[in-house]
């Protein structure tokens, strides 16, 4: 469904769109006055595509180094712009930083530990071990692979 609904919106754009679930992302270069340019077309173009299906697009993410970070508009009104995103769980922001994606993946890790330990009596290894795998594993493992193979070795996750 979501396939057919959104199918037709990727025609006739200059810049990359990227199309997951409730999450759409228009990409592009702006390095020059053209480039911004290119933007702000197919965000015109996106905003005829929202207002005909009743869909609504929000924010503007600036990143990578001497971003000169353009402010650009949906209709007419001027869109919000963030210094810092979470997309599919993963923070994105103008300074990708990994060693904060590992704090706050060690944070909820830990808050799932916490719970375990409240919620179960027992600290025997064979009930213990199996919860904490089947919980707290994928908080640490989750978009490991945005960080390299490295990371995973770091932290006991490769054999």
């Amino acid at each position: 469904m979501f396939n057919i609904f959104v199918g037709g919106m990727d025609s006739g754009f200059e810049c990359t769109l990227s199309k997951f679930a409730d999450d759409t992302k228009l990409c592009g270069v702006v390095d020059t006055l053209e480039g911004r340019d290119a933007i702000q077309k197919d965000l015109d173009r996106l905003e005829r595509w929202a207002c005909a299906n009743h869909m609504k697009f929000n924010k503007v993410l600036h990143m990578g180094r001497c971003n000169p970070k353009h402010n650009y508009r949906l209709g007419g009104e001027w869109i919000e712009s963030s210094s810092e995103e979470k997309d599919l769980g993963v923070l994105m922001g103008e300074k990708i930083n990994m060693s904060r994606q590992c704090v706050l993946a060690a944070q909820e890790a830990n808050r799932v530990l916490g719970c375990i330990k409240r919620s179960v009596t027992s600290r025997s290894r064979e009930v213990i071990l199996p919860l904490c795998s089947a919980l707290v594993g994928p908080h640490l493992e989750y978009c490991v692979q945005v960080c390299g193979p490295q990371y995973k070795k770091e932290i006991g996750l490769l054999e």
